[in-house]
């Protein structure tokens, strides 16, 4: 889907379909329009009126905002962009609106619009696009401005999209080797760097991570992208790590059967990863950029690690595995390990980690928490900002008591209490020499049922957060 800008106002004879972005008071200057607004109900936002002219939907729209609050206009935008996917093109008017304010509800329509239209039919025998090919953002006062918001909310589609394709891509496909060789040519093909480490890095240095690898025939890898986009490119840069298990059976403790198919999700940290890093070098957002990935399968084969196994992790600590499905943080530990190098300013990791996320916070809102209160209150400020919900949930030192091994330094698992929170807390262990923040996104990183697929979240969460730091 194409989008551009005009630096005129949407004339009602533009011969195209039509939508109008309004207030109740601002001044219309299509009958059409002004009709459709006044027929609004309260606690409506959305009306169309459609028409059919050589054979296609045509017509106008108005998207009424009682308030410029983003809840208001991504709900507005959702309705408008269900309408304009059944068109072929749509001039969007936005000039009621200020300098401020026409960019802002610019970019949310954008992003509405590329989730109205986004469609994952790679293994379909006969795709079915949507009708909407073309968008153009009207705005006869302030559309050097309104450019500038749509090429950003462009690259943020652009990261989002590439999100949910690696996530629903099958797993018989999307194998630890494909997820880093896609990656990495995304980010070079953006204007970054990229390179991975295989089987022989990872068994030598990193043998935690090895530890879950080794049940599975596919070769683990380790994925690097880098981008120095800020003034000084020798400033700490903010360092992003992923959890790629492209598919978790749970190991020798398996997984019930049930919706199994669902651990091919088991990598949406990673894919976030990867999707924010490639819309912030598209972006060329002035940050310094590091995207560190751990990618591999979670498999019940002969060689596959046993519950009561010890392995020493990349720092040297030993950890006791009381369960095999508790296999990220395995492999999240020593990616938080081998993230120290770059000497960060902070470091995000972002994984589907814990059932237990899930029903502490549902399918609404992902969990945060942190070393660094100021870290975890700049994520806090990004979801408010971008609509991309999470919630803090605490770190105090008495989970600790939970992790004690009779055996080894960690044990793995904390039981059932707080298991989100125990998840963490064994992470903050490898991350003690920097600041660091722990996304939690079991509950948010895709949906089951009949609108079964990845969110892209959270790519508009990170992306909120990297911008505001640029």
């Amino acid at each position: 889907m194409e989008f551009s800008t005009k630096a005129e106002k949407l004339q009602p004879d533009s011969g195209r379909a039509r939508l109008y972005f309004c207030t109740p008071d601002s001044p219309l200057n299509d009958e059409a329009a002004k009709l459709l607004r006044a027929s609004l109900k309260e606690g409506e936002c959305f009306a169309a009126a459609q028409t059919v002219e050589n054979g296609r939907l045509n017509g106008a729209a108005v998207a009424c905002l009682a308030d410029l609050d983003r809840k208001t206009v991504e709900k507005a935008s959702a309705e408008a962009a269900a309408w304009a996917q059944k068109q072929q093109a749509v001039d969007v008017d936005l000039t009621p609106f200020c300098e401020t304010d026409s960019p802002r509800v610019a970019e949310i329509f954008t992003l509405a619009a590329g989730a109205a239209v986004y469609r994952f039919d790679r293994f379909k025998k006969e795709a079915k696009p949507a009708e909407l090919k073309n968008i153009a953002f009207c705005h006869d006062r302030h559309a050097a401005v309104v450019e500038q918001a749509v090429a950003f909310a462009r690259a943020a589609l652009y990261g989002i999209n590439l999100c949910k394709d690696l996530a629903n891509t099958a797993p018989n496909v999307c194998t630890p080797a494909y997820l880093a060789e896609t990656a990495k040519a995304e980010a070079e093909q953006a204007g970054a760097a990229g390179k991975i480490l295989g089987r022989d890095y990872i068994e030598n240095h990193m043998p935690s991570f090895w530890g879950v690898a080794k049940g599975s025939v596919q070769e683990p890898k380790l994925l690097e992208l880098s981008y120095f986009g800020a003034a000084d490119q020798s400033a700490a840069p903010v360092v992003l790590v992923g959890k790629g298990l492209t598919f978790d059976s749970g190991g020798i403790s398996l997984k019930p059967g049930e919706a199994m198919d669902e651990m091919k999700y088991d990598m949406c940290g990673a894919a976030s990863v990867i999707g924010t890093f490639v819309a912030a070098v598209r972006a060329k957002l002035p940050v310094n950029l590091i995207a560190v990935v751990a990618a591999c399968e979670n498999m019940p084969d002969g060689g596959a690690a046993k519950p009561g196994d010890i392995v020493k992790a990349m720092n040297g600590t030993t950890i006791e595995n009381l369960n095999t499905d508790a296999e990220g943080r395995l492999v999240l530990c020593d990616a938080l390990t081998y993230a120290e190098q770059f000497k960060p300013a902070a470091v995000i990791d972002v994984a589907t980690l814990t059932g237990a996320c899930i029903i502490a916070l549902g399918h609404v809102a992902s969990g945060v928490m942190g070393n660094r209160q100021e870290l975890v209150d700049e994520l806090l400020a990004a979801s408010r900002e971008s609509n991309d919900k999470i919630w803090q949930l605490p770190l105090f030192e008495e989970y600790r008591e939970q992790l004690k091994s009779n055996f080894a330094d960690l044990q793995n698992i904390g039981g059932r209490a707080a298991g989100t929170i125990t998840a963490a807390t064994f992470l903050a262990h490898f991350a003690e020499n920097y600041p660091w923040a722990h996304l939690d996104i079991a509950g948010t990183a895709w949906k089951s049922g009949k609108d079964k697929g990845a969110t892209g979240r959270p790519v508009p969460l990170l992306l909120q957060f990297l911008k505001n730091r640029a």
